[in-house]
């Protein structure tokens, strides 16, 4: 099982969701979760994950069982010298029990580390970053996900369930 998850904010409090499905070109999801996260501290620059990791672990505690590869909107590692981002933490949080794949919208300074995808419909790359798979691997997946534009339709249905309001 794979799950995409994102998380979006609003007046302090942190809206989480996770979207499993079977397989990388899945078209429908298996299963959805949402939960929201009161008190979420403040965006610190450079500090991203403080935010958003205890978002991401409360809505996977809710997937039973756990995913095998957790696919997330944003870099596991943010340079090619090992400088962990949300995916890094991510995978610590989760003793490394699963893989995580980051899918970034934009280049992050020092992101030349990160594997460019063109998708369908698209000029524009995504910038896929990954642990506990290799880079190509999780690529390619990303590649082949469902959707005939540059958001695979999962990800973007992970995005949709974290703006809606619990």
């Amino acid at each position: 099982m794979i799950a995409a998850v994102d998380v979006q904010y609003e007046e302090g409090c942190g809206y989480a969701a996770c979207v499993t499905f079977a397989d990388w070109t899945a078209s429908t999801a298996t299963h959805e979760y949402r939960c929201r996260q009161d008190s979420v501290g403040e965006y610190q620059p450079g500090e991203f994950w403080k935010r958003e990791l205890p978002c991401l672990v409360a809505v996977l505690a809710l997937v039973e069982p756990l995913p095998e590869v957790i696919v997330i909107d944003g870099y596991v590692w943010l340079d090619g010298e090992g400088r962990p981002g949300l995916g890094a933490r991510l995978f610590e949080a989760m003793g490394g029990r699963a893989s995580v794949v980051g899918v970034a919208k934009t280049a992050f300074r020092g992101s030349e580390h990160a594997a460019r995808v063109l998708r369908p419909g698209s000029q524009r790359p995504l910038f896929v970053t990954a642990q506990g798979i290799p880079l190509a691997e999780a690529a390619e997946h990303v590649g082949r996900m469902a959707g005939a534009y540059r958001i695979p339709d999962l990800l973007k249905r992970a995005d949709q369930l974290a703006r809606q309001r619990l």
